[in-house]
């Protein structure tokens, strides 16, 4: 006997309810790990990454990349790489450090990974959650997430000499700090001639 549409769609809502009640069951319970010393299962960790990949790929549309191409803006990225992230996210001649070895999911290793531009200043700026990648827009301005974006665009290509070299000319830890960043419409960006804000 041939179901109906209403029998269809009695037999799917109540195929959701389960799979709702079931997944409150789990998640009520505590019997899904947290711990960062425990992989999320298979299942769980494409769901996350294909979340956070689409969140972050709805998001860039409408960034305009500046020219990355300047050495000041490239050397000024390095000196605050090494300050803000190459704990994490690796350098040339380093290999995981004691923080990114404790971070799950694992940081990408920047030193030999490429980046798109308009992804790369999104997550610098905004951050991910429960990754361990702070949102460094609360105390950077747009122009210096920029530097960082340029110097990522020259990183995979360079050993440790030349990453030591540029890191040395920087002058180190630069940007402005949180008491320079303007909120608001990104004013700040557009007059540095650096494209709007995202």
């Amino acid at each position: 006997m041939k179901a109906s549409g209403k029998q269809i769609l009695t037999i799917v809502l109540a195929t959701v309810a389960v799979l709702v009640v079931a997944a409150a069951a789990v998640l009520g319970s505590g019997i899904y790990s947290f711990a960062a010393d425990v992989d999320h299962s298979k299942p769980v960790l494409s769901m996350i990454e294909f979340a956070r990949d689409r969140s972050i790929s709805t998001r860039v549309d409408d960034i305009k990349v500046p020219p990355l191409g300047e050495q000041e803006l490239v050397t000024k990225g390095a000196g605050n790489y090494e300050a803000m992230c190459a704990q994490c996210h690796q350098a040339p001649g380093k290999g995981p450090t004691e923080l990114s070895r404790g971070l799950y999911p694992s940081p990408p290793n920047l030193a030999s990974h490429a980046v798109e531009p308009a992804a790369a200043f999104w997550t610098i700026k905004h951050g991910i959650k429960a990754s361990g990648m702070p949102a460094w827009g609360k105390s950077m301005q747009d122009r210096d997430i920029w530097s960082l974006v340029a110097f990522l665009q020259k990183l995979p290509s360079m050993d440790q000499v030349a990453y030591r070299k540029l890191v040395e000319q920087s002058g180190g830890h630069s940007h402005g700090g949180a008491s320079s960043v303007r909120q608001g419409d990104g004013s700040a960006m557009q007059s540095a001639g650096h494209g709007p804000k995202e």
